[in-house]
């Protein structure tokens, strides 16, 4: 078993991300850290490995929260536009983004990399523990991205694997 887990690629994310919620995904890299302090905060998935070490974490600023969990459950986009503006993401989009963190496990467990799983969500301005904290905007292994939904709207994701 490999000791290490792969960062995906923009390709990878896009190809998962579009099948999830059945439409295209533009996706670019060179985006903007996603910080949980900014603009309305941000969602934040914590993974771990099956000792429950903290190994990945994803993040999707408050805009593409919205977008995403809007789009996978075929909710209007002025819904998403909506919160996105007054930066207050609604329960039914964090959960339905949640799941689209839930199944972004798939690319960290690839070949015979540890096998990695989504242990918990925090919602936008939701305090990060002090662990997860420290990892939001360290350099360690990213991909920062900018994500469009069209139909709906932009937003930025960040994939880091401590």
């Amino acid at each position: 078993m490999s000791d290490q887990t792969p960062l995906p690629a923009a390709l990878e994310v896009r190809e998962l991300w579009e099948g999830l919620i059945g439409r295209d995904v533009e996706v670019a890299t060179g985006g903007p850290m996603v910080d949980p302090v900014l603009n309305g905060g941000a969602l934040v998935g914590v993974y771990v490995d099956r000792l429950m070490k903290l190994s990945a974490l994803v993040l999707f600023d408050l805009p593409l929260a919205a977008h995403l969990g809007a789009s996978i459950a075929l909710v209007p986009a002025r819904t998403a536009q909506t919160a996105a503006e007054e930066e207050q993401l609604p329960s039914t989009l964090a959960e339905n983004a949640a799941e689209i963190l839930n199944v972004t496990a798939a690319l960290f467990n690839v070949g015979d990399a540890p096998h990695l799983k989504l242990d918990k969500w925090y919602a936008p301005r939701e305090p990060l523990p002090a662990d997860v904290a420290q990892w939001v905007l360290a350099y360690v292994r990213r991909l920062d991205l900018t994500v469009e939904v069209p139909g709906y709207g932009k937003g930025t994701a960040s994939v880091l694997v401590i």
